[in-house]
């Protein structure tokens, strides 16, 4: 199989196209700041794969905002607009979201069948979304992966905390309440692969055990063997990211039912030993 991957220098893209290329897939990489070239080199492949989409984790100015935005829905559509040009085109196109699509709770649980919500990020992510399933009307199968916190040493979320908790700096973010919804890298690529290969339709990357922040913090602490003794209030988050510090105080607790309907049996269910098998 060929497979075109967008925004393959990414933590998940390197690891997909490694993936990929193991079990013996022609992988080709191409960027949507070119959406000429990359439905030139998409044209020839079975299924595209689109990861590119501007950082979340940063301060929400209006620049911010525009390019989170702008790289996620305006991008896309000049990519598939010009790929409709062409005279061949992938029979699939696999798309990134995120589980911000449904908005934040500290009370409710969301599958794939639930309504979006209506905050910035939600609203990201539907549009996101509606460009994705324009690839339908060019007959590609059409799935979107609505991703959580991904777990890896070298990147994603844990990369980010790693260096702190062993240093004995972690702590539980705004009284450590609102839900993580989490996913190991390796169920996260597993997800892609089995996209690739066949899903459709919206598929949520967590894993089926959510945690609060409370027990994800003391988890992580007790993982690298250092306490957890500093507290990052939410006045301290919405010094760091403005406006979008509700996504990491509020939270969401998100359960993967059409990914396990899909087939999919994941190999690192519980925090506990999704930490152990990366850090070991």
């Amino acid at each position: 199989m060929r497979v075109t991957i967008l925004g393959a220098s990414g933590f998940i893209g390197r690891h997909l196209a490694a993936a990929l290329r193991a079990r013996g897939d022609q992988v080709v990489t191409a960027s949507l700041r070119d959406p000429e070239g990359a439905a030139a080199a998409g044209q020839a492949s079975d299924v595209a794969v689109n990861l590119a989409g501007a950082p979340v984790a940063v301060r929400w100015t209006a620049a911010a905002k525009q390019a989170i935005r702008s790289s996620r829905v305006d991008a896309p559509r000049a990519f598939l607009t010009a790929l409709a040009k062409r005279d061949r085109r992938p029979s699939a196109y696999v798309s990134a979201s995120a589980v911000g699509y449904y908005g934040t709770s500290r009370t409710a649980t969301f599958t794939e069948t639930s309504s979006p919500g209506d905050d910035f990020l939600a609203r990201v992510c539907v549009a996101w979304e509606a460009e994705a399933d324009a690839a339908s009307a060019l007959g590609m199968r059409v799935a979107k992966i609505r991703t959580g916190l991904v777990l890896g040493t070298d990147g994603g979320v844990l990369g980010k905390l790693l260096p702190l908790f062993r240093l004995g700096l972690g702590g539980v973010i705004a009284g450590g309440r609102q839900w993580n919804s989490w996913i190991h890298l390796e169920d996260q690529i597993g997800i892609y692969l089995l996209a690739i290969d066949g899903a459709a339709g919206a598929l949520n990357a967590v894993a089926p055990n959510p945690v609060t922040n409370r027990e994800f913090t003391h988890a992580l602490a007790a993982a690298v063997g250092r306490p957890a003794l500093f507290p990052v209030p939410a006045l301290a988050a919405r010094l760091l990211f403005g406006e979008g510090a509700y996504v990491i105080t509020e939270g969401q607790r998100v359960l993967p039912d059409a990914t396990r309907s899909a087939g999919y049996a994941f190999r690192h269910p519980s925090l506990d030993e999704a930490l152990r098998s990366l850090l070991n």
